[in-house]
């Protein structure tokens, strides 16, 4: 199994799937679906198991002294490695994005999601749907790409659309848009307010935890 996953890391593996983790960038674009960048993740491992097919990658790796099943696992490790890596590079952009560029009016008046906790678990949900809907629907066959791909393609960007929408609806409002002031950051750390910190006592008491987004 571990040789297997070398095999797969090594020789494999397409240029361009690594290329492609360069799209973790766009999780700083402002006023654009930033989502599309783990789409774009998920396409440069489309491309692995593309040129994996037209050299008979999966024919002659079935017939090493190996178990069949180890096979698929190699496959779906590499894939979840890729995406964990597209995800922790998300993540250390998000985390720039909620602390550094924190004040940025660029973002702070952003319409579309900006980088937020609530974008990193969509692109689990993204990555999940990559996962069950496109290797789902190659292994059946180990040979067709075309339509399990397409069916992925309509499903994430339907996930997208509704993840971009979703805080624009009634009472959905805050899920993503909730920023901390210094003074509630205050709260976090554990200080007191003085009185003249009102507003953020106020945020203290009418907004529940579960609909914090620490959006920035």
């Amino acid at each position: 199994m571990n040789k297997l996953l070398k095999k797969e890391l090594r020789l494999t593996a397409a240029p361009i799937t690594y290329f492609f983790l360069a799209f973790a960038l766009m999780t700083l674009i402002p006023g654009y679906p930033i989502l599309v960048g783990g789409f774009f993740i998920t396409l440069g491992i489309f491309y692995t198991f593309q040129m994996a097919r037209e050299s008979n990658d999966i024919l002659y790796t079935a017939l090493l002294p190996c178990k069949k099943q180890d096979v698929v696992r190699a496959k779906y490790t590499f894939c979840v490695l890729i995406e964990l890596l597209g995800w922790l590079l998300c993540a250390v952009l998000t985390a720039v994005r909620l602390t550094a560029l924190r004040e940025a009016a660029v973002y702070t008046k952003n319409a579309m999601m900006n980088a937020n906790f609530a974008y990193l678990g969509w692109l689990l949900i993204l990555f999940a749907l990559f996962n069950s809907v496109f290797l789902g629907g190659f292994f059946r066959t180990a040979y067709g790409l075309g339509k399990p791909f397409i069916l992925y393609s309509i499903a994430g960007f339907a996930v997208i659309c509704l993840a971009e929408a979703l805080h624009h609806f009634p009472g959905m409002a805050a899920m993503p848009c909730v920023r901390i002031s210094p003074s509630f950051s205050s709260v976090a750390r554990g200080k007191s307010l003085e009185p003249a910190d009102e507003p953020a006592q106020k945020m203290v008491r009418c907004l529940p935890a579960s609909r914090l987004s620490f959006r920035a």
